[in-house]
């Protein structure tokens, strides 16, 4: 069994002069997702070892695929660096990943230690002689083989490896700034969130809350979607901001037109989400907005509605398409909470026939239909931030009134 996990870290060599601070900002985000293991570290240039110390690999791997930066890491096992021990060690591993099964294979060898007398080729032609007599159900192929044996010759030991299993890539989350994401509750803005992740942004979440025009268990989806994402973020917390909205809804929905109503919604939401962008340092504001996927997603609706926001308006998901967004919601586990059927303010009052190429002119025109300035500065002094983490289940039915309190103000 393994007894280390090989870390390497993602697109670093890009980083030039700030490549270590990205490494060591790495190497603490490992640290804290690892705390509650009594695992130990070998830092080396360009990757870590995790010593196991007799935990179990998949939990800790689990962890791994949690932390922004890290490209891949392979379960590693260590023997002397002498080419009959590492022959049986590689049988072992090989009978282990296999099962006997017939498939394809391929050794290969990187020499770290150059004073090892054998070439890199020499080493893996030499292990593959003894290997295949005693694996017959292994076949070679080195252009396309189904299991790679890779092999690091290293002054302290031999290091072997069948799999490179790719982690999240990307940044470690905290290195490119704070950014609020406007968090609806559905499909498409929490996998915005994780990709803001991915590339270096700390996120912090804000949702429009509208009790009762909307169902309180939309408030309820909102938490448990941080509680998921939190697990990516910094210290396994993040920041959840409640906008007390309702009020600012209804007048939208008396005042003005109905093909105009998400239209000026949103524009009424981006600018609460500037000021309390603003209020804490964030600074962009991310969504999960895609190229025409609905009405206000067209180009002219997105230009219209993110023209009252001088922030920096930061849309992830802007080119993909709906299939891929599933595959990430359902790998990163929000899929299921998104599809509860509980409507956000977006959807619970959708026009048959939304405005897809609004004017601006006509959208301020229609914002002076009632007076929305102090609609809008009293939502931002009415907002209420939960702080959550994934091992801390919030749920409004046995704390209800902490959020009762929050969506009061």
């Amino acid at each position: 069994m393994y007894e280390r996990i090989l870390v390497r870290y993602g697109d670093l060599n890009l980083k030039g002069k700030n490549k270590k601070s990205f490494s060591d900002r790495i190497d603490r985000l490992i640290r804290e997702k690892l705390a509650d293991f009594p695992v130990s570290y070998d830092f080396r240039h360009d990757r870590m070892f995790v010593l196991l110390n007799g935990v179990e690999g998949e939990t800790v791997m689990n962890r791994l695929d949690r932390v922004s930066g890290i490209y891949s890491y392979s379960p590693i096992t260590k023997c002397a660096v002498d080419l009959d021990e590492i022959a049986r060690t590689a049988i072992q591993m090989i009978e282990r990943k296999t099962g006997g099964s017939t498939t394809t294979f391929k050794v290969e060898t990187k020499r770290a230690d150059k004073q090892f007398p054998q070439t890199s080729q020499d080493i893996s032609r030499e292990l593959a002689r003894r290997i295949l007599p005693a694996c017959p159900f292994l076949t070679v192929e080195v252009h396309d083989p189904k299991l790679v044996l890779s092999i690091e010759i290293r002054p302290e030991g031999a290091y072997l490896f069948t799999e490179q299993i790719r982690a999240m890539g990307g940044y470690p989350v905290g290195v490119g700034g704070k950014g609020l994401l406007m968090l609806s509750g559905g499909i498409d803005s929490p996998v915005a969130g994780y990709l803001a992740m991915k590339q270096g942004i700390e996120v912090e979440c804000i949702h429009f809350e509208s009790t009762p025009l909307t169902a309180i268990e939309s408030v309820q989806k909102a938490i448990d979607i941080v509680e998921v994402l939190a697990d990516y973020a910094p210290y396994a917390k993040m920041k959840l901001h409640l906008v007390p909205f309702e009020p600012l809804h209804r007048k939208i929905i008396e005042h003005i037109p109905e093909s105009f109503i998400i239209t000026v919604m949103r524009r009424m939401m981006y600018r609460i989400a500037e000021q309390v962008a603003n209020r804490h340092d964030c600074l962009c504001v991310l969504n999960g907005e895609s190229i025409g996927q609905v009405a206000s997603q067209t180009i002219e609706s997105m230009d219209v509605i993110g023209s009252v926001c001088d922030r920096l308006v930061i849309r992830p998901l802007a080119t993909y398409d709906k299939i891929d967004i599933i595959a990430i919601a359902r790998k990163i586990g929000t899929f299921d909470i998104s599809n509860r059927a509980f409507e956000d303010c977006c959807t619970v009052y959708l026009p048959k026939n939304p405005v897809i190429r609004p004017s601006r002119k006509l959208a301020q025109h229609y914002e002076t239909f009632f007076d929305y300035e102090p609609l809008v500065a009293a939502a931002v002094e009415g907002v209420r931030t939960l702080t959550l983490s994934p091992k801390e289940h919030f749920d409004i039915a046995s704390k209800g009134l902490v959020v009762k309190e929050a969506l009061a103000g």
